[in-house]
């Protein structure tokens, strides 16, 4: 047992976990989006916001839990990643019943997006309206994008866009990005499971280890 080992180990600083900053980011674009597109009476509205919600507070939760249950961090975790699941079939199902393009794998707006490192709902909406404008102006551009990249993008379908389409499928990229941080978070969550055990065992290598104290 490590000597500097305490009984509740160190938990907590979700805020700090890139996965908390875009699931939250998700959030509050799916709020907008959400009061813009979707019927505020309708329970199509209440789901996709309380899914947001949910995938944001079990990160936390998930986190805050950590210090005397690993169980039941990777358990908030998993269902946050779940929430967020729900949450893209709901973005997917957007587009479809709409006629509206989900777009491909390769499409060169999705790593333009994630090249943006878009912090608010603003950053994501300001965006957007660039690529709903052609991003033909170069002025707004960031130091992370090129004039290549804003040409390729441009060339797409020109005019042919939609801002609902465009808002959807940045939500979409953000979701996925998301997702595949939590796929590494819970597999390292597991894994230090495996290999410290839980509070129970903790408990009992800290108790073995004070009874050899005590008999010195």
């Amino acid at each position: 047992m490590n000597d500097k080992e305490t009984l509740i180990s160190k938990h907590g600083g979700y805020r700090k976990l890139k996965s908390f900053q875009l699931g939250q980011l998700v959030f509050d674009v799916t709020v907008r989006f959400c009061d813009h597109y979707i019927g505020k009476r309708s329970r199509t509205h209440d789901q996709m916001v309380q899914a947001a919600r949910s995938g944001v507070q079990n990160i936390a939760e998930g986190s805050q839990a950590s210090g005397t249950s690993k169980k039941t961090e990777i358990k908030l975790t998993s269902v946050a990643r779940a929430s967020l699941e729900e949450l893209r079939l709901d973005y997917e199902d957007f587009l479809r019943q709409r006629g509206l393009p989900l777009w491909a794998v390769d499409d060169p707006r999705r790593k333009n997006l994630v090249a943006r490192r878009c912090t608010s709902a603003d950053d994501v909406a300001r965006w957007v309206k660039d690529i709903y404008d052609g991003q033909n102006r170069l002025d707004g551009l960031n130091d992370n994008q090129s004039i290549s990249s804003i040409k390729s993008i441009s060339s797409i379908n020109p005019g042919k866009s939609t801002i609902p389409e465009i808002a959807a499928n940045a939500v979409l990229v953000l979701i996925g990005v998301t997702c595949s941080l939590l796929d590494r978070q819970l597999a390292t969550q597991a894994e230090a499971f495996l290999k410290e055990g839980g509070f129970t065992e903790r408990i009992y290598r800290m108790r073995v280890q004070n009874r050899k104290r005590n008999l010195k």
